[in-house]
């Protein structure tokens, strides 16, 4: 409601400036104002609703303006960190960075369409963004994920998470981690590791810095879209991307 009246009034003072330039205003109460402002929003409550879409355009241009800020500031961290898993091409014209968690229904619902862009796509490089909001079951998966690039099983285990019915419960992420290939034993050893801790962490960092709240985020071409993508969404984001550089 604060914000309404802020914007209103700042919308009223806007129209009404020049004219209370002109000649020298009265000394009003702010109990006067008020009603003064509360009759010209009651005749014209056009003004509240142009108020509020400048007020967010406004808002918006300034998260663009912070976002694109923070990813040229954190390139290397969204580009260039070693210990964020990828796929695809090392040299591939079009790079993709997805933050996501596995228990997300979005991100879930891209990702056949990610896998199948990777396999027909030979020049795309791929960058995985574990990022576990959803809660304890969505970490212990993005651990467990971690953890499997020990024994080199990182893009199967992550395939199998974002499309296997389970219940994120420790016992059936090993479950699945068996089903792969992957030793559970070592596995548990290696999910311990504090490097895995101290990445997802800085994995948060990072999503704050450029203003992400939730999942999926990718960033492609340099821009960052908030939300899931299908397979044509992909390809015309991949294609402006390539037709850009």
């Amino acid at each position: 409601m604060r914000i309404l009246w802020v914007a209103a009034l700042a919308a009223l003072v806007g129209l009404c400036g020049p004219a209370l330039a002109a000649d020298d205003p009265p000394n009003l109460t702010t109990e006067q104002i008020e009603q003064i402002v509360h009759a010209y929003l009651v005749k014209n409550p056009e003004v509240v609703v142009e108020a509020l879409q400048a007020y967010e355009r406004k808002m918006a241009d300034a998260q663009t303006r912070s976002a694109d800020q923070a990813m040229s500031d954190m390139a290397a961290q969204i580009y260039g960190d070693p210990e964020t898993p990828e796929t695809g091409n090392p040299e591939g014209d079009v790079v993709i960075v997805e933050f996501f968690d596995y228990r997300c229904g979005y991100c879930r619902h891209s990702a056949p369409d990610i896998f199948a862009l990777l396999r027909e796509d030979p020049n795309v490089r791929f960058i995985y963004k574990e990022f576990p909001i959803l809660g304890p079951g969505s970490v212990v998966a993005a651990r467990a994920a971690l953890a499997a690039r020990e024994q080199g099983l990182y893009q199967p285990f992550h395939e199998a998470l974002m499309t296997a019915d389970i219940d994120f419960s420790e016992a059936s992420v090993m479950a699945l981690a068996e089903q792969i290939g992957l030793d559970t034993e070592q596995l548990k050893v290696d999910m311990e590791d504090p490097k895995i801790r101290s990445h997802i962490e800085a994995t948060y960092e990072l999503a704050e810095a450029l203003g992400i709240r939730g999942t999926p985020a990718f960033i492609i071409g340099g821009e960052l879209i908030p939300g899931a993508l299908d397979r044509a969404e992909l390809d015309k984001l991949v294609a402006e991307t390539r037709g850009s550089s």
